[in-house]
């Protein structure tokens, strides 16, 4: 079935996706900005019609809004299904990622974390809409969780059957080494015989003098290298302003920020793409703040550059704060903006965000990137065309 699912994947490369009479409709929970959903839709060449979406952010939905039709709800997803007023539209697919914070290695004391348990509004919103797929994205850790065999049960008793795996977003086009889990469930087909997609791209350092040293099964034929950070924003002149300028994308959101004298001297003491909080110990133990000093274990991208031949690190909601991670411009003093992680995410440039400032990096640090989303788009496709009749 892997050989449907590459057939999937160039027939949307080649746009031939878009125009089927026959689609399948699709809800996203928790659907923040809509990354998930762009990797589902047009943008991304895919073909699935979106009926309906949640978020309680009102930012996130007017951003989903503006994208993709006046369909996404606002409110708490719990309130919703408690409200007999409001009904669920019947549905072929559900996507989405419930809120992650009480699974991330970032939150490690969080057992009565109620956000660990919304999972179960998701699944029922799969019951009610009638859909025969599901895909639920999150953190990692949820599958070393008691939650993940929770949902697995759950999933079984509504007659799903379900496969998980852990996915690197730069084998999939995203120039961001980023990892999700995703949880895919169907009611008519083993969804293991279509998932995990074939990866399209490759870790340029995993080839030898023979090829790629990994299983060639795992790929799909002619894979692509990473995409590099020099890739997604070499072209961007150096940002100017502060603040969001009416101007045409990608220059709306280029802008940079005010730091203190203090901050540009410590850019200034590391000028090497890569360097990070241990050289500027290193190299100037006068700038750096005791704290840093006094961790000396973990932590080696927190006030790190970026290089320009590898992808980025992870993207989070406060990329524009460089002592939160490696989120330095490779050779310029300052850190990513706006624009650059949207790029690092994969958002296209036409894209249109909602939302003042911290809003709109809160939404694309949240984001599901779209093109990794659409990789797992085509394997949804590929099982829906196996359907019965």
């Amino acid at each position: 079935m892997a050989r449907e699912e590459e057939a999937v994947y160039h027939a949307r490369a080649s746009g031939s996706l878009i125009n089927l009479r026959h689609k399948p409709r699709l809800i996203d929970l928790f659907c923040g900005a809509g990354g998930m959903t762009l990797g589902f839709t047009k943008l991304c060449g895919h073909c699935f019609m979106p009926v309906w979406a949640n978020d309680n952010n009102s930012d996130a939905v007017r951003t989903y809004n503006m994208n993709f039709g006046e369909h996404c709800i606002e409110g708490d997803i719990n309130d919703i299904l408690a409200n007999g007023t409001i009904r669920i539209p019947e549905a072929d697919v559900v996507i989405g990622g419930p809120p992650c914070q009480g699974f991330s290695l970032l939150n490690k004391r969080r057992d009565g974390d109620p956000r660990k348990q919304l999972w179960r509004p998701f699944m029922e919103v799969v019951k009610r809409s009638g859909a025969s797929i599901f895909v639920m994205e999150n953190v990692p850790q949820l599958l070393d969780t008691f939650e993940h065999g929770e949902i697995k049960e759950t999933a079984r008793q509504l007659g799903f059957m379900t496969i998980e795996s852990v996915l690197c977003a730069a084998d999939y086009g995203v120039p961001q080494t980023r990892k999700r889990a995703f949880i895919v469930g169907c009611n008519f087909k083993d969804p293991c015989m279509f998932f995990p997609p074939k990866k399209t791209n490759y870790n340029p350092k995993s080839m030898n003098a023979t090829g790629l040293s990994e299983e060639l099964d795992d790929y799909i034929v002619d894979p692509l290298p990473w995409r590099t950070v020099r890739d997604a924003i070499a072209d961007l002149k150096k940002p100017e302003g502060t603040e969001i300028r009416k101007l045409p994308p990608p220059y709306d959101l280029h802008f940079g920020r005010t730091p203190t004298e203090l901050s540009k001297r410590r850019y200034r003491a590391i000028p090497k793409e890569g360097m990070n909080r241990f050289d500027l110990q290193r190299l100037a133990p006068d700038l750096t703040p005791a704290c840093w000093i006094r961790k000396t274990e973990g932590g080696t991208d927190l006030f790190g550059r970026l290089w320009w031949d590898r992808p980025a690190f992870t993207i989070r909601t406060e990329f524009f704060k460089p002592e939160k991670g490696r989120y330095l411009h490779p050779v310029q003093n300052r850190p990513i903006t706006h624009r650059e992680a949207a790029r690092f995410q994969s958002f296209p440039d036409t894209f249109k965000f909602f939302g003042k400032k911290i809003d709109i990096a809160r939404q694309i640090g949240n984001a599901v990137p779209p093109l990794m989303a659409a990789r797992v788009a085509d394997t949804v496709f590929s099982l829906w065309l196996s359907r019965p009749n």
